[in-house]
Parts: C-alpha cells; structure tokens; sequence
C-alpha cells in the first residue's frame, strides 16, 4: 500500500513508518516514532515532542537531534487534526491499534492507551495514564496524571478522572463517581447477561465482585496489575 504524506507535513529522523499511511497538511511526527500499518494523522497533529517534564531534554528533533523513549502507534489508528502525543521519558507512549483521538486530543508521556479506545475530542490524558482496550473517554475529560481506567469503561463529558476507573464502569460527574457499568459496551463484547448483572450490583453497592466471573478476569487481572492506587471502588 502507497503512503499519502503531505508535502507540507514534517516526518523527522527516527521515524517507522508502514504501509497505507495518510499524514496530513502541517503535521509534524518526530522521531523515535513508530507508524504501523494504515494508521491517518490529520492536519496539524504533532506527535513526537519531548516530554513535558522540568529536568527532560528539550532536544531539536527536526534538526536530527533524537532523545527520550518514543511513541509507538499502532495499526488503522486514527488522529485527528490538532491531536498531540508527547514522547515517553522511559517507556515509549503507545496509542494501541484501532483507536481513535478525535480532534484536540493530548496525550501526555510515557500513556499507554489500549486497542479500541476513542478518546474524544478535547480529551487531555497526564503523563503516565493507563487505558485498557474499547475504553470510551467523553469530550473534554481530564485524566489525572498515573490515573488507570480499566477495559470497557466509559467516561462522561467533561468528567475529570482524577481516581482510577474499574473495568467496565460508567463513571462521570465532578468529583467522579461510578454510576453503574457499561452494559451496551459489555453486550457488544459478547459478555453474558449474568456477568453484567453481578458486576452491576457490586458496583451499585460500591464495591468490586467478591467473585470476578471467569468472562472478565482478564479484565481486572490488568486493572490490578496496573497497580491502580486511587480506586473508585475497592
């Protein structure tokens, strides 16, 4: 498949890129970077600046001058126009295959976002956010920086996330609370009606399963995994 790359578009020194990419007018992707395969970047995205942190180098990439850990993008990503993604400082900031950022889009050092997730426009993630797969982040949502939000979770409108989101959970409001699961999401997962219907009372009650169903213990296997420190429910 052809690349489409804009001739105004910036593409620096230590940048992979695949097959079937559209990079478009006055983006700008930096190296290290990886691209993978049919992945869109808008007008005006920039992916690839150095960290947001005092004491990181401020190196001229453009110039050939690469540092810091990377951005890895995976497959039939989209990012719309005017989206940033930060290197990470000591992991690569990873954007996993399938997800979309809608316009406005920021994303801080060293995230790591998960297969599926849309990120909708004008949402900021802080440095060192987790996301797991098919999560859905409402416009203009602020996730606190080391925040985790677990698989199939959906976040409302200009929610700031400033406790960990479990999985599956439908959580919104200022300050954030968990308002029951994300049963339309888990359906289209193919989850049943009996692991919704245990996982929707324990959240109602304000608290996680005492018995995770064998369907979604993967799921919390990662939330715990990621070490989630502020949780909204336990």
């Amino acid at each position: 498949m052809v690349n489409h790359i804009h001739p105004s578009a910036v593409v620096g020194d230590g940048v992979e890129l695949g097959d079937g990419i559209t990079i478009g007018p006055g983006a700008v992707v930096l190296g290290p970077c990886v691209v993978e395969d049919g992945t869109w970047i808008g007008p005006g995205c920039v992916i690839g600046t150095p960290p947001e942190i005092t004491s990181a180098e401020h190196n001229r990439a453009w110039d050939g001058s690469l540092a810091h850990a990377g951005v890895h993008i995976g497959a039939r990503v989209v990012i719309r126009e005017l989206s940033t993604v930060h290197q990470g400082s000591y992991r690569a900031t990873t954007i996993g295959a399938d997800s979309w950022l809608l316009n406005r889009v920021y994303v801080a050092h060293d995230s790591l976002i998960g297969t599926g997730v849309t990120l909708s426009a004008g949402v900021s993630l802080g440095g060192h956010v987790q996301i797991n797969d098919k999560v859905n982040v409402g416009m203009n949502a602020s996730v606190h920086q080391r925040r985790v939000i677990g698989a199939g979770a959906m976040i409302g409108m200009g929610t700031p996330v400033s406790k960990d989101v479990p999985p599956f959970a439908r959580a919104y409001g200022s300050p954030i609370r968990v308002h029951g699961v994300n049963s339309v999401g888990m359906s289209r997962s193919g989850i049943s009606d009996a692991a919704i219907e245990t996982l929707t009372s324990a959240y109602d009650a304000g608290r996680l399963p005492e018995e995770i169903p064998a369907e979604l213990e993967i799921a919390f296997k990662w939330w715990t995994g990621a070490e989630a420190a502020k949780p909204l429910v336990g």
